[in-house]
This record gives structure tokens, C-alpha cells and sequence, in this order.
């Protein structure tokens, strides 16, 4: 039977009790002029019921202020989440109030800026449109929603028909798109095709964003273990410091949020990257290096 408390002090608290009980015995000493066995065997008792009572203190303490930093950093990944969300939405919002206020107030008449005003607006309603899905995606993954529909394909077929997308990116950019396959063989996994494309964008599309200019992005696959392999999506471009890369897979988190801003996108690629990979039940991997480079890598099961 497990009892709701611990029997067995830990040397701290013996230590306290120890002082505590030797205090005591002075005191004792001191008031009464001395003591009886009878008086040693009582304080022996207590002593080791103070260990016990404060072995439990002490661990009741512990986890009340576990909880209570749970809690603060929940409150300030929350006060953060919002403020972040709050920023994504409103930059579109008055970007497009600005041009259909313009185009009230005149603007409408003359075709030339109106056409301009227009395509500009409905880029901010993309990036809107953009930003909602994303976050509904993060939401049915995390409610249990959205599953992953297993097949059974070849990766580096996969990883081909990515670069073929990323084709005119990565010449706006002269980034190269490099695949090691040495042998030139296919290497089928059992994942969901359609979502492992979609990591495998976004990680491309982060590398090619995010690396320096006639750098390169690399994408091998290597075996994990018996049961599954790994694919590395890796560049050359300017890293990532330490400090940030426990948090690159949150909701909105930018390392430099004015350069990220400029290069476009949600905010919300890794964190999607991260819940699709979950969803397989596999892990996902990140290491980087200042002036090196960033490594991206995933694990797929065999089939």
C-alpha cells in the first residue's frame, strides 16, 4: 500500500531534526537539570518524527514552488503568445485599413493606384487567411483532431518534387539544392506523404530564407535504427545561438523578429513542422552553429 506521505527522511531533513532535537535537549537540560532513559527514549521518538514530518515539509515545499514557476512561465508564455499573435494579425489589418482608407478617400478614381492599392490589400488578406490556417492546423493537431494518413513512399522522390517547388527561390536567392544519395536508391518510409511534404517545405524554405546568399541547402537520409531512418535538412548559412533553439518550434517565436518579419511567412512554420512529426510519433531534431550553419533532422518508420 502506498501511503500519502514519506517514511524515509532525506539527510537534510535528518540534519534539521538533529538540530532541532539537540536544542531541545539543552533547553530540557538546562530548565529541568537533567534527564532519565526514559526522557533519552522520548527525544530519540522525536527526533526521528521531526525527520519525518519535516522529510514531508520539505517535500510538499519543493512541489508547491515547482508548480507556482510552472505556472509563472505558463503565464508568461501566454502573456507573450498573445502579444505575438496580436502583432501578426494587427500588421496586415492596418496594412490593408491604410489602402482601402486611401482608396475611399480618393485614391479610387485613378485606376493605376487603385489596381496597386487592390493587389497590395489582397496580399494582406493572404497573409491573414494564412496565419488562421495555420493556427486551425496547430489546433486539430493538438485536440486530436487531424491524424496522419500512413503510406507507404519513396523520400527522395519526395524531397525531388520539394526542390523542383523551391526551384525559383532558391535562383532569387543562389542558393544551391543539394541531395545525397549515393547509391541512388529509393528509401521507402510509412508516413503521411502529403504532411511530410509540408515539413519538408518548410524546412527548405526556412534554409534557402535564412542562408546566406550563394550558400547551399543539403538534404541526405541516413539510417536512425533498425526500424526507422533520418532526414537531415542542413546549410551553410549564418546559425542559430544556443539560447534560442529550445524555443524555435513555439507558436510565433523569431529569433530576430524585424529581419523574420521581412522575409515574410506566419511564424508559425516549425511549431506546424514539430506538431506533424509528433503526430507520426517520431522526433525531430535542431543544432546549429554561429558562421556554420543549421541542421534540421526527423526521424520516419520503415515499413
Amino acid at each position: 500500500m502506498k501511503l500519502p506521505f514519506k517514511i524515509q527522511p532525506s539527510t537534510q531533513a535528518f540534519r534539521a531534526s538533529f538540530f532541532i532535537n539537540i536544542i531541545a535537549l539543552i533547553f530540557y537540560f538546562i530548565v529541568i537539570g537533567g534527564f532519565s532513559i526514559n526522557d533519552l527514549g522520548y527525544f530519540i521518538l522525536t527526533f526521528f518524527t521531526a525527520s519525518i514530518v519535516l522529510e514531508n515539509f520539505l517535500t510538499s515545499y519543493k512541489t508547491r514552488l515547482e508548480e507556482i514557476n510552472i505556472l509563472k512561465d505558463q503565464e508568461n508564455y501566454r502573456r507573450e503568445f498573445l502579444g505575438n499573435v496580436s502583432h501578426e494579425l494587427k500588421t496586415p489589418l492596418f496594412t490593408i485599413q491604410g489602402y482601402i482608407l486611401t482608396l475611399i478617400e480618393g485614391a479610387l478614381k485613378d485606376k493605376k493606384v487603385r489596381g496597386k492599392y487592390l493587389r497590395r490589400s489582397a496580399k494582406g488578406v493572404d497573409r491573414l487567411i494564412s496565419i488562421v490556417k495555420d493556427l486551425d492546423l496547430i489546433t486539430q493537431f493538438e485536440s486530436g483532431i487531424k491524424t496522419v494518413d500512413k503510406t507507404d513512399f519513396n523520400i527522395y522522390e519526395l524531397i525531388e518534387n520539394v526542390y523542383d517547388l523551391m526551384e525559383f527561390e532558391s535562383e532569387k536567392n543562389n542558393t544551391k539544392l543539394l541531395v545525397y544519395n549515393e547509391n541512388n536508391t529509393p528509401v521507402i518510409v510509412n508516413a503521411d506523404k502529403e504532411r511530410i511534404l509540408q515539413v519538408l517545405t518548410n524546412l527548405v524554405v526556412n534554409s534557402i530564407k535564412y542562408g546566406k546568399e550563394g550558400g547551399y541547402t543539403k538534404v541526405k537520409v541516413e539510417e536512425y535504427d533498425k526500424d526507422r531512418i533520418i532526414v537531415i535538412v542542413k546549410d551553410n548559412g549564418e546559425g542559430i545561438e544556443d539560447e534560442h533553439l529550445p524555443r524555435l518550434f513555439e507558436r510565433f517565436y523569431r529569433i530576430d523578429k524585424n529581419r523574420s518579419r521581412k522575409k515574410g511567412g506566419s511564424g508559425l512554420g516549425l511549431s506546424i513542422v514539430k506538431h506533424i512529426i509528433e503526430a507520426h510519433q517520431e522526433q525531430i531534431f535542431v543544432e546549429s552553429k554561429i558562421g556554420q550553419g543549421t541542421e534540421f533532422s526527423f526521424t520516419l518508420k520503415k515499413p
